[in-house]
């Protein structure tokens, strides 16, 4: 175990999650899959070199689901989008004297422990900022934040360099760690075809979800 290196994984409603999908999802499809990545997600967690595990989120169906995984449930900021409530946990593991978070969304079904171990393993001493970034090179997949108020941090489509130049703007120079399965994050239909034609092939429950959906598998869409 890593002394003192806490998951944070903000996680927002199950209910209109996905919206980006919609035009080859269900309502019902989007849930189900935002649920099943939610899962993968936490199951690498559980056995990966971590002090702990914090979701932040509103659902109650997610809350229970984290609990299964011995993960701690809190609400501050739940319902302030993926930075508020990345910030609010940042701000509850600082008040508790933990050394490091490290903040992963709960839609990288490709991650694995080992991965996670590799973050942690680059972390460089008090004060500093790892980060994994998205496949697109846009967004920070997972960050983490030595000690965890290190630095504001600010998520969305193209958060990687502003997160850079924020880092080197207060004087110090952030690790950047490249992970195919932390990077591919589930926003776009075209991330469901790279998880779905990703090798080696992982049989995770996002993976035999979508594979259970018509016409989803191997589907041919988007090719202009």
């Amino acid at each position: 175990m890593t002394p003192d290196v806490w998951a944070a994984v903000p996680v927002k409603e199950f209910v209109g999650a996905k919206q980006r999908l919609a035009l080859l999802l269900t309502p019902a499809q989007r849930q189900a899959l935002a649920a099943a990545m939610l899962e993968d997600v936490l199951a690498v967690l559980a056995d990966a070199p971590l002090a702990g595990i914090m979701l932040n989120t509103a659902d109650p169906v997610a809350a229970e689901m984290a609990r299964r995984y011995g993960a701690r449930v809190v609400t501050d900021g739940a319902r302030d989008g993926h930075t508020g409530a990345v910030a609010a946990m940042a701000r509850i593991l600082t008040a508790e004297g933990r050394a490091a978070m490290l903040t992963v969304p709960g839609d990288i079904p490709r991650v694995t422990a080992s991965e996670i171990a590799a973050v942690l393993e680059a972390r460089r001493p008090a004060p500093s900022l790892t980060i994994v970034p998205a496949h697109d090179g846009r967004g920070s997949n997972a960050v983490l934040c030595t000690p965890p108020l290190v630095m504001p941090l600010s998520f969305g489509d193209d958060s990687f360099l502003p997160h850079l130049a924020a880092a080197r703007a207060i004087g110090f120079e952030p690790t950047i760690v490249k992970l195919p399965g932390i990077g591919l994050d589930i926003d776009q239909p075209s991330d469901i075809q790279g998880l779905l034609r990703a090798e080696p092939r992982m049989a995770t429950r996002a993976v035999r979800l979508l594979e259970a959906f018509a016409p989803v598998p191997r589907y041919e869409i988007y090719r202009s």
